[in-house]
């Protein structure tokens, strides 16, 4: 804020209210900012982000920042739709779903691709999906992979006697190709679509908001979080992104696992699964929970043990 004379600046302006030292540190510190819920629009990631991870990342002032947590308001909350059918729309209780993705992810034909889906699932899993590159490639367009896989997901129910699935990646390089392909994937009678991350967070709501009115499952693949996430001392905790995706409404969200090929702190990835999957999270430093969060009645999202 430049000028005293036409902002109300004491209202407006952040408030840092506690600074921390970091554990084991001397130039590393928890700042604590608040910020007035009149600086952001109404139901928008988009300009809730523009503020909070915008240009104050790239100010030389600072080495380095890292958001590691955010505490939402209810108020601001209840402008957001959030998930709309939690794990009940599975039909899937007492035990964990259990689902793989088609391997290779490139390079497959579209009948070999179908061939894959079948087989996985009359061995017993209860879905395949798509990888998070897999959108329509010269060795495969996406109308091709929709149509073997969905024959897939027929036989292999059919075979099996059980209800199976496969999640159809819709990502495309516009919004108007994206809904093309959930209308086409929806009119060949699967419940579930799959986005990217990488789509940006607009695009994600807007998918969100289709899914609920299509009455469809919306699974979210987090390729490209760790772009922001991995660096210990600059970017994003991948927790403030669980929540940003609980706000937007997705279903399923790839939330990390403790094996496997992809980094994962036990405790951390134990926080994500909490901030996904409570309705109130208390403070707990160990798991990274720096605040109290009541999700004011907001549905949860199943988190995926994925990676």
């Amino acid at each position: 804020v430049w000028t005293d004379l036409l902002t109300a600046c004491d209202l407006y302006r952040a408030k840092a209210y506690k600074v921390d030292s970091v554990p084991n540190t001397t130039d590393q510190y928890f700042a604590y900012i608040a910020y007035d819920i009149d600086l952001f629009e109404e139901g928008s990631i988009a300009n809730l982000t523009a503020s909070i991870i915008g240009n104050v990342f790239g100010f030389k002032a600072v080495k380095a920042l890292r958001l590691e947590d955010m505490r939402i308001p209810f108020a601001y909350l209840k402008t957001f739709q959030g998930p709309v059918v939690e794990r009940e729309r599975m039909d899937k209780f007492g035990r964990p779903f259990l689902g793989a993705t088609v391997k290779p992810k490139l390079g497959l034909s579209g009948k070999n691709y179908g061939r894959v889906v079948y087989e996985g699932l009359k061995g017993g899993l209860d879905f395949l999906k798509d990888d998070e590159n897999i959108n329509s490639q010269p060795f495969m367009r996406w109308k091709e992979r929709f149509l073997y896989s969905i024959e897939g997901v027929n036989r292999a129910t059919a075979a099996s006697g059980e209800v199976k699935g496969h999640y159809m990646n819709v990502t495309a390089a516009t919004i108007e190709d994206m809904y093309e392909r959930a209308e086409f994937a929806k009119h060949l009678g699967t419940v579930i679509i799959m986005i990217d991350l990488v789509i940006g967070y607009t695009a994600i709501q807007t998918m969100a908001i289709w899914a609920r009115k299509n009455d469809m499952i919306l699974h979210l693949h987090r390729a490209g979080n760790s772009t922001y996430s991995r660096q210990k001392i600059h970017g994003m905790n991948f927790r403030v992104i669980c929540k940003w995706m609980r706000m937007a409404g997705v279903d399923h969200i790839h939330a990390g696992t403790v094996v496997g090929k992809l980094e994962g702190d036990p405790l951390m990835i134990r926080g994500f699964y909490r901030t996904l999957l409570d309705p109130y999270l208390p403070i707990d430093l160990p798991q990274g929970l720096f605040f109290e969060q009541d999700w004011a009645s907001l549905r949860k999202v199943t988190p995926v043990a994925s990676g």
